[in-house]
């Protein structure tokens, strides 16, 4: 049985709350312990975008990469949920499929972060129209991917279609 939007966000929230736990840790680490890594961030926009996605963007994916994979086959929120990621014969992701099915899922995300650190770089400067197409990019695939959920007979959003990936409850 495929798996409705609601359940899925339930397990994304139960999952999200490790993540900001994650993020609560790197805080408090680089405030506390490590306050030099903040510098890397106030340079330019290439590295700053470069340790965001290495110290937020990598390891989250890679938290979804290996629990929606043959390695762990489910994440603490979807096992919570009672759920599962397979591909189209039933089976747990390969990696290079879970890889494939997490970087379209977060895609919007981390443009975001590309948009957010263009954004404070300009301060108050007008906002290029550029950046306001990639704002809209973003709400677009974000509203396509929960309406595509909703919607679509297999309950697939855009980037399981794209992956070939369904969400299944388990018996």
């Amino acid at each position: 049985m495929n798996v409705t939007f609601l359940i899925r966000l339930k397990a994304f929230l139960i999952d999200y709350v490790l993540i900001f736990a994650y993020l609560v840790l790197l805080v408090v680490l680089n405030i506390f312990l490590f306050p030099s890594i903040q510098e890397l961030f106030q340079g330019s926009l290439i590295t700053a975008q470069f340790m965001g996605f290495l110290m937020v963007t990598l390891p989250i994916s890679i938290y979804f990469i290996v629990c929606d994979s043959v390695i762990g086959g489910q994440s603490i929120g979807k096992k919570k949920m009672g759920i599962r990621v397979v591909d189209a014969n039933g089976k747990a992701l390969s990696i290079p499929r879970a890889i494939f099915r997490t970087v379209l899922k977060f895609f919007p995300w981390e443009l975001s972060h590309f948009l957010v650190y263009r954004m404070v770089a300009i301060g108050d400067e007008a906002v290029p129209i550029s950046y306001s197409l990639i704002g809209g990019v973003i709400y677009a695939l974000i509203f396509v991917y929960i309406l595509t959920t909703i919607f679509t007979k297999n309950k697939q959003s855009l980037y399981d279609i794209i992956a070939k990936t369904y969400v299944i409850k388990l018996c």
